[in-house]
Formats: C-alpha cells, sequence, structure tokens
C-alpha cells in the first residue's frame, strides 16, 4: 500500500531499445554474453511503479534503490552494513557520526562530501518540501558536517533504530539547492552514487538504468536493468509467459504455472482496514466479530496456495517483538448477540435499524487482494454480515477510504517501529494511506511513542506488547495473511539471493536488490 506507488495503464513496450532487449532476454531463448558477463541488459517486472526517483520524497527509502545508497545498507540477512559511510557510524547516546568512504562520486563524476548527506537530511526535514519520510526522522535534531568527509547528527532523544533509518539514499546538493525539490526535473531523472544510473523513464510503461561503471562498490555484471511497469497480474503473467522478462514477480496462483518460481519471506501483510466512521465497521463488536470469523487458514491455502501465514498483527511473527498470544475470540455469534445485532428474516444481522452491511474495497488489477475480499466476504456472511466487495481504481479508493473498508498492505521484517508509528498513531488519522480509518487509541498513542523513544530491549518489548494487545483489542483492521513474495526466473540467471523483504517492493526491495552482481549464462 505505499504511498509513493500507483497503479497506472499499461503501455506497451514499443520503443527499439527495449524491443532489441526484450529480443535478447526471452526465457526461453536466452541469449549468449561475452566471458565478462557485462553484454546484456536484464529486464525485471513488477505491478508498482514509484511516484518519484527522489529518495527526499520517499523512493527507496529502505535502500536497494539501485540508483541511490545510503550511509548504510542491508546484506542478504538484512543485517546492517557500511555503504557510502566507511564503517557503520557510531552512537553515543543521541550523537551519531559517520565517516565518509573516500572516492565516492555521483554518476555526473562530482565527489560525494558529508555536505552532501547534511543537504539530503535537512531536506526531508523542511516543512516546505512535500516529503513522507519527514515524520520518520522527525527525532533528528540537527545534521551538521564538520568536514568534507564526516556527519554528525544530534537527536532529540535516544532513538534505538536510527541506524537503520541511515539507509536513505543521498542525492547530490548541487543538483537540488535553491529549486523548488517537490517539482525538480531531479525527481524523473536522478543523479545517484548507486550501481546503475537513469537513461530513460517512461511511465506506465518502463525504467531503463544502465550500469555505472565507477561504482564504488564494483562495476555490474550486466550492462543495465530494464524495469517493466505492468499493475495487471494476469497481463503480467501472460507476458512473462510469451518470455519477456528475466525475474517477473507474480500472485502465488499464477507463478505456480511456471517452472521456476521463487518464494521470498516477508514481513508483509494483508489485511481489512475497518474505518471508525462507518455506521457498521465503527462497531467494535462488528469488528471482533470479523476478526474471529474469518478463516486464515484456508486463504493461506487456497488464496496463496500456500505462499503464505496467519496473520494477526503487524509485527511478523520472526521479529523478537512479537506477541504469539495475540489470537481473535473464538466465537463470532456470541460476540454479535452480546452487542445486540440480531439476524433477520434475510439472514443479516441489524442493530437499531442499521443493517450490518459494508462495502469492501480492493484494488481492481490486484487478483491476490481480490480473493482475499471474496474469502472475506464469504467468512462474514456465515455470520451475518453482509459484505459487498467492490474492485476499484486507486484514484476512486482515496476518497472513499475514511467512510469504506479496504483490503490493504503493509508490512516490515526491520524495526516495528517502522510503518506501525504512522499506520495506527492518531495523529496520522486520514493523512493519505496512513491510518486512512481515523482510528484513535490513547494507550496505542503511548506505546507507539515509548518504543520509539526508550532504547532498552526490556522496555521496548513491553511498549510492542501493550500495543499488540491493544490493538487486538480494538481491531481497527482484521489481519488476514503475511504473504510471500513470488517471482518466476528466467533459466540461465545467476546470482540471484533472496532476504526477506518488506511490503514496499518494486524497483528497490525486490528480488532484483543485488541485480548488479547478476549474470545471465
Amino acid at each position: 500500500m505505499a504511498i509513493m506507488m500507483r497503479s497506472r495503464p499499461r503501455v506497451h513496450l514499443i520503443s527499439a531499445l527495449t524491443a532489441a532487449v526484450l529480443l535478447l532476454t526471452g526465457c526461453s531463448t536466452p541469449s549468449t554474453t561475452d566471458s565478462s558477463n557485462t553484454a546484456n541488459t536484464l529486464v525485471v517486472a513488477t505491478s508498482g511503479e514509484p511516484d518519484t526517483l527522489n529518495p527526499v520524497l520517499g523512493y527507496g527509502t529502505d535502500g536497494a534503490s539501485l540508483i541511490f545508497d545510503g550511509l548504510v545498507a542491508r546484506d542478504g540477512r538484512n543485517e546492517l552494513v557500511p555503504a557510502l559511510a566507511e564503517q557503520l557510524p557510531t552512537v553515543d547516546a543521541t550523537t551519531v557520526t559517520a565517516k565518509l568512504r573516500p572516492g565516492v562520486t555521483f554518476h555526473d563524476g562530482s565527489a560525494l562530501t558529508a555536505q552532501d548527506v547534511v543537504f539530503t537530511y535537512r531536506t526531508v526535514l523542511d516543512p516546505k518540501v512535500d516529503s513522507t519520510l519527514r515524520s520518520d526522522l522527525d527525532m533528528i535534531d540537527k545534521v551538521e558536517a564538520p568536514d568534507a568527509s564526516t556527519v554528525v547528527f544530534t537527536l532529540k532523544y535516544a532513538y534505538a533504530p536510527f541506524l537503520q533509518r541511515l539507509t536513505l539514499g543521498i542525492v547530490p546538493a548541487k543538483a537540488l539547492d535553491g529549486q523548488d525539490v517537490n517539482k525538480a526535473a531531479f525527481n524523473q531523472k536522478p543523479i545517484g552514487t548507486g550501481p546503475y544510473k537513469v537513461t530513460a523513464w517512461t511511465p506506465g510503461d518502463r525504467l531503463v538504468l544502465a550500469a555505472n561503471d565507477s561504482y564504488w562498490g564494483g562495476k555490474p555484471s550486466n550492462s543495465g536493468v530494464v524495469v517493466a511497469f505492468v499493475p495487471d497480474d494476469n497481463v503480467r503473467a501472460q507476458r512473462a509467459r510469451a518470455g519477456e522478462f528475466d525475474a517477473v514477480e507474480l500472485a502465488p496462483k499464477l507463478a505456480a504455472g511456471f517452472p521456476k518460481a521463487v518464494k521470498v519471506p516477508t514481513g508483509d501483510y494483508r489485511g481489512v482496514m475497518l474505518p471508525m466512521k462507518n455506521p457498521v465497521t465503527g462497531d467494535v463488536a462488528i469488528r471482533q466479530a470479523l476478526n474471529a470469523a474469518v478463516d486464515r487458514a484456508a486463504m493461506v491455502a487456497g488464496v496463496l496456495g500456500g505462499a503464505g501465514e496467519p496473520a494477526y498483527g503487524p509485527i511478523p511473527p520472526t521479529s523478537p517483538y512479537a506477541d504469539p498470544s495475540i489470537t481473535p475470540a473464538a466465537d463470532a455469534a456470541t460476540i454479535l448477540d452480546g452487542a445486540g445485532w440480531t439476524a433477520g428474516a434475510d439472514g443479516v444481522r441489524a442493530k437499531n435499524g442499521q443493517k450490518a452491511a459494508f462495502t469492501l474495497m480492493y484494488p481492481a488489477t490486484d487478483s491476490l487482494r481480490k480473493e482475499l475480499a471474496l474469502a472475506v466476504t464469504a467468512d462474514a456472511k456465515k455470520i451475518g454480515i453482509e459484505v459487498t466487495p467492490e474492485g476499484l481504481t486507486w484514484d476512486a479508493i482515496t476518497p472513499r477510504m475514511k467512510n469504506d473498508a479496504l483490503i490493504m498492505g503493509w508490512g516490515t521484517p526491520y524495526d516495528p517501529d517502522f510503518i506501525s508509528y504512522k499506520l495506527f498513531s492518531s495523529q496520522f488519522a486520514e493523512q493519505g494511506y496512513f491510518n486512512p480509518g481515523s482510528y484513535q487509541s490513547a494507550v496505542v498513542d503511548k506505546a507507539l511513542q515509548d518504543g520509539r523513544s526508550v532504547t532498552g530491549s526490556e522496555q521496548r518489548l513491553a511498549a510492542y506488547t501493550s500495543f499488540q494487545k491493544q490493538l487486538a483489542t480494538d481491531v481497527p483492521w482484521v489481519f488476514l495473511t503475511y504473504l510471500q513474495h513470488t517471482y518466476v526466473v528466467a533459466d540461465g540467471i545467476a546470482g540471484v539471493t533472496p532476504r526477506v523483504e518488506p511490503h514496499e517492493h518494486d524497483v528497490a526491495n525486490s528480488l532484483w536488490w543485488n541485480i548488479n552482481t547478476w549474470t545471465r549464462t
């Protein structure tokens, strides 16, 4: 559900460049490479497309953006490693110091300096800049460069996962200083330090990247990458069968029809967001009953084809902060009866003249969310709740989220502060896709604030346990499943290294996070 993604109508890859690339990369007839394995461009396909390629405005904030580097990065186990910083930055209470790696240059040949890092973070924090990341970094008091190779962050309070925030891509100050960052041409054709540089971006069609032969991490093992944007699941699968892609993300059932499917574990969940302003979903008994009624195991087996697991909250079971005791109430009917929702002649419950009926929206091009919506509809019917599923475009969905339920997706395998702070805190109510249902809880607000402002592991565990328990009581979401992201990879592609993924995975953070090391044999 990432804010910086949108679905657009598909435009065929018709340029001479792309046509040539597709001929080179057909799955059924992989082309021959030279001895250095740098002659070929790789083609990958995803459903999501970023609105911008500027990290300051939210592109690739968790790293692996292919175009930019942060001070730190994540390796194949999602552990932090130095990137633009020569070593992992040092932390002394509220002071964090980073020393830059020497000799790093941007794609235009200019040298990376500490002032570029300072400019990047100050720009995110600038109220004049429309950055969705500002609240993620509101623990920063100031950021300074005492010399050309040193950056010092001074925090307002000791924020435990701060080093993880340093995956943010660094932009060159001279390319944006003095400009309206919200409208800058840089957002469409940026300059970074990453393994690839932008050649062209055709919205709704493709992003073309060329290898950065001067990359500080070593020359990429291929000549470039084309990212094809294909929002419709079925169309993407058809084009994969035609051999257009070296790697493609597909819904689990669609991927099952291919011989080389890769299942990747994630912290990515799907659930039903239930708005508080709706007269039906605003009733806690309806929410608790629905939470008890949905058959998560059946969804994992049927909708996901086994590629996932049941979800009961926003902190994945792999996290040390997950509370395994969180489970729904056992008897949905008892909950509804006790709250005065009685069955009518048509089997639909009602209370004070209000039928237990509501609309459940989902993005029409997303086959997985459609199937989940249909499964929820069937389970709700069994307990006397009438759900009407409705497939819409995101443009149609967005203005209705404060009143109508929605199959949403979020989630991260990283720190529990990430995403949950903005998704469930009352201060973010109705701010885009963050807390669109206007959920408010003083207990949750305090727990989320404590979780980010205390440093002891036991204190943080207590805060996130409180958060999860209150969320399970209030049920602003009915969490359904954690996904395994499923990809299909062409024969002859070497170097693929899956790692646990977050919800947001399109150009960045997908299976191709290390595509600069991939080769075709």
